[in-house]
């Protein structure tokens, strides 16, 4: 089942004062209160505040909500919407979020930011049934959020999509082919998959007033400029490339030909790190620092994030390809942190944009332990002024010139 919320026009002017006019604007607001409408409205309405603040002039064009799952969602988003109205609205349920440098944890609060539309344009839709048919629901829903760009003009010369997802729906990389399908390899894709607080029980994304579950949003957004989407991750590999040669959904049961867990230990103890990997079959060890690097055919790498279930399988929350290339990866806090600012150095390059929307990973947090707060400060300390927004996923979107684009213990980022 699809649905679709379409952005009004918009007056695109570039007069002398095109930067006053054009640039566009974010304000951030957060709320930790436990009732869940007043929640809404007090993010929101600070929010509004801060927008106002950094001088923005027009309409907001678009609200972001991250929350925990601690609230009555629908209430929630009502709370939200008395401030906001009917600005269109997209979000999701998180394992945690930041904002302009500060961390919220896990079962704390909620964040809203608020966007003018500068020299964007958006479009808005929603598809359901994920377990079902992700492909189908990929190319559903990208035809109608570039419908609802389209309904205000055609589309300008660069567009980018950003997608939430049902962080438990599985099917991510399907999702993925259907969007390329029809948007093709010059619309980058980001975003992440939602999460609930660490207890991998139901996730949830918001379009408009509605809560959906086994569902993705997705946000077109098309630009007269270019869009970039830019990852890093900080993992170094240990070892020499294997194949996976015996792999069942979730469980890795073979590498090159061998028990995958006497690969794995080996490569601990090769790398000089045993980590406890004790773990309750759903989450990863707070202790974890190793993953699995797929090797792409262009060399890159996609990190998929495992874990030592009570069974005794390696099991990953993404399920790896039969065949595919893969290293064992370390990871320190150090080279997390390091890569975060990476990030945000590359995709600021030569640039003053107007807000940082960035999806890290619930795995870097584990790694990064008491640490943890340092990457959203990392992060707003490399952008300077600008607002950071983000959240902590369950799995990262960042396809640009190819298919595959879905990673575990990752940092995308664009800047708009």
């Amino acid at each position: 089942m699809l649905g679709t919320i379409t952005g009004r026009s918009q007056v695109r002017r570039r007069p002398a004062d095109a930067d006053v006019v054009t640039r566009l604007r974010a304000g951030i607001g957060t709320s930790a209160l436990d009732d869940a409408a007043a929640a809404g409205r007090a993010a929101a309405a600070a929010a509004a505040a801060d927008l106002a603040a950094r001088g923005a002039q027009g309409q907001p064009a678009l609200v972001i909500v991250y929350t925990s799952v601690r609230y009555d969602l629908p209430v929630l988003l009502s709370g939200v919407r008395e401030v906001t109205g009917e600005t269109l609205l997209v979000g999701a349920t998180t394992a945690a979020h930041f904002q302009n440098g500060d961390l919220t944890p896990a079962r704390t609060g909620v964040s809203v930011m608020i966007m003018t539309s500068g020299s964007y344009r958006f479009g808005v839709a929603s598809g359901e049934g994920l377990r079902a048919d992700a492909f189908e629901v990929g190319r559903a829903v990208a035809r109608a959020a570039r419908a609802a760009v389209e309904s205000s003009g055609p589309a300008e010369s660069h567009n980018a999509l950003l997608l939430l997802t049902d962080g438990l729906a599985g099917h991510q990389q399907a999702l993925l082919n259907g969007i390329h399908r029809v948007a093709g390899a010059a619309v980058p894709v980001v975003g992440g998959a939602a999460g609930d607080d660490r207890r991998m029980q139901e996730t949830f994304v918001f379009c408009g007033d509605r809560v959906l579950t086994d569902a993705t949003v997705a946000v077109w957004i098309t630009s007269a400029e270019p869009l970039h989407v830019v990852t890093g991750h900080g993992w170094r590999p240990v070892g020499l490339p294997l194949l996976v040669t015996r792999v069942e959904e979730s469980v890795v049961h073979e590498i090159a030909g061998r028990p995958a867990m006497d690969v794995y230990e080996e490569h601990l103890r090769y790398g000089g790190v045993m980590p406890d990997v004790e773990s309750d079959g759903l989450q990863p060890s707070r202790r974890a620092v190793h993953a699995l690097a797929v090797i792409e055919p262009s060399g890159a790498q996609l990190i998929r994030s495992i874990y030592l279930a009570p069974d005794g399988l390696i099991r990953s929350f993404t399920p790896l390809p039969h065949y595919a290339a893969v290293q064992v990866v370390s990871g320190v806090p150090d080279d997390l942190l390091a890569a975060s600012k990476g990030v945000v150095d590359e995709v600021f390059a030569g640039r003053e944009p107007g807000v940082l929307l960035a999806f890290s990973c619930l795995t870097r947090l584990e790694v990064l332990a008491e640490r943890s707060h340092e990457e959203p400060a990392r992060i707003q300390a490399a952008a300077g002024t600008t607002p950071t927004f983000g959240f902590y996923t369950l799995g990262e979107f960042a396809r640009t010139t190819t298919v595959a684009g879905f990673h575990n213990a990752t940092i995308a980022a664009i800047a708009l």
